[in-house]
C-alpha cells in the first residue's frame, strides 16, 4: 500500500504523543540545569554531573522520536483508561517510601513495590510474588551491601544479615 492510497485512512497528529514528547523534553532540561549545579570534585575525567547529562541525552532522544512518531500519527491506538493499573504503582511507591520511612528497611520496602507492580501488570499469584520479591531483594541489598560497599536502608531484615 502506498501512502496515497484510498482504502488506509490518512493519520491524524496524536496530541497525547506530543504532549508526552514536551514532558520528556522538559524532564531532561530539568536534569541538564540540576546537573550544573553540581560542584565536581574530579580533578580530571567524569564528576558527578555526567550522569545526569547522560541520561538527560537519552530522554531527548526520546522526546525527539515520540514527537516525530506523534506528528506522523504512527505511535499506537491507546487502549480504554483503567486507572486501577496505576493506582497500584502509585500505593506500592507510597508503600516504598512509607516503609523506608519507618525503618522497615530496603529488602521490606522493595518487596511490596515489586508486589504491586506485578499486581499491576495483571498477575494475581500475590503468594508467589512475594517470595520471589524478598528472595530478589535480598539478593540485591546484599550485592550492594557486600560486593560494592554501599548502603542501602536497613531495617529488621538488613540487621539479620
Amino acid at each position: 500500500m502506498t501512502s496515497g492510497d484510498p482504502a488506509r485512512p490518512p493519520r491524524r497528529v496524536d496530541r497525547a504523543g506530543v504532549v508526552i514528547a514536551a514532558l520528556l523534553a522538559g524532564l531532561a532540561a530539568v536534569l541538564v540545569l540540576d546537573a550544573r549545579g553540581l560542584s565536581s570534585t574530579a580533578m580530571y575525567g567524569m564528576g558527578p554531573e555526567a550522569m545526569p547529562v547522560v541520561v538527560a541525552s537519552g530522554l531527548g532522544l526520546l522526546a525527539i522520536g515520540n514527537l516525530i512518531d506523534a506528528l506522523r500519527g504512527h505511535l499506537p491506538a491507546r487502549e480504554s483508561a483503567d486507572p486501577v493499573p496505576v493506582l497500584l504503582i502509585l500505593a506500592g511507591l507510597a508503600l516504598l517510601i512509607a516503609i523506608i520511612g519507618f525503618g522497615g528497611g530496603f529488602i521490606l520496602a522493595t518487596s511490596a513495590l515489586f508486589v504491586t507492580t506485578s499486581a499491576a501488570f495483571g498477575r494475581r499469584a500475590i503468594l508467589v510474588d512475594s517470595i520471589i520479591a524478598l528472595v530478589m531483594s535480598t539478593l540485591i541489598y546484599l550485592a550492594f551491601d557486600r560486593l560494592l560497599t554501599l548502603s542501602l536502608p536497613a531495617g529488621p531484615l538488613e540487621r539479620l544479615l
